[in-house]
């Protein structure tokens, strides 16, 4: 089932109706002013758009919204794709490509800037990797930044899964790598903006 405003959501902004509804009985106008401006904020925060999911065969879509801040290649072939995501991207999640979840590698760490390098070594994250149709394996790394404190994924070990379906978020700022192995040619390049789930990111 698809939702306007991710699920994960909805107890932030019960919350802020909530202290907005209390201000608005107790008169205070500037704090009124100020919890209205953090209610829509919010709201708008855990919005959960549509995306028109590109049907071609042996593409990888983006997995986050935001701007790709480095392309590396690495020794084995394959590519490595950074997104960072601020706190004005849409922060709802997407499968790249279609197959089947092989592994999900949770590693509590540090909260640093998620634009720097270091973040991608030293932060919170979770690993997804998924075994495409040739039986190549992508993965996917959700970063926790600066201001996030939460990583979900919804996903399961030996799950199928198909491109553009949503499968977690980060709250509050984050990042995400896409490690492409050898045999998919990135499509993208860096500064260049991406939607989760419609921008073709590789193909192969």
């Amino acid at each position: 089932m698809n939702y306007f405003i991710a699920r994960e959501g909805w107890p932030f902004i019960g919350a802020a109706v909530a202290i907005f509804v209390i201000l608005l009985t107790v008169g205070n106008r500037p704090l009124i002013a100020v919890s209205l401006c953090a209610m829509f904020f919010v709201t708008w925060f855990f919005r959960n758009p549509e995306r028109d999911v590109p049907t071609s065969e042996g593409v990888a879509v983006s997995p986050a919204d935001g701007t790709v801040i480095k392309i590396e290649s690495l020794e084995d072939g394959g590519t490595k794709v950074s997104i960072f995501m601020s706190v004005f991207n849409v922060h709802v999640n997407r499968i790249p490509v279609n197959g089947t979840v092989k592994k999900i590698e949770y590693n509590k760490g540090k909260f640093l800037v998620a634009s720097k390098e270091k973040a991608s070594l030293d932060n919170e994250q979770n690993a997804v990797t998924v075994a495409d149709e040739k039986g190549r394996e992508v993965k996917f790394v959700q970063i926790a930044g600066l201001v996030a404190r939460r990583i979900v994924c919804y996903l399961k070990e030996g799950e199928a899964v198909r491109r553009g379906e949503r499968f977690g978020l980060i709250r509050f700022g984050s990042r995400l790598d896409v490690y492409r192995p050898a045999g998919y040619a990135v499509k993208v390049s860096v500064g260049e903006k991406v939607k989760a789930g419609s921008t073709i990111l590789a193909n192969g």
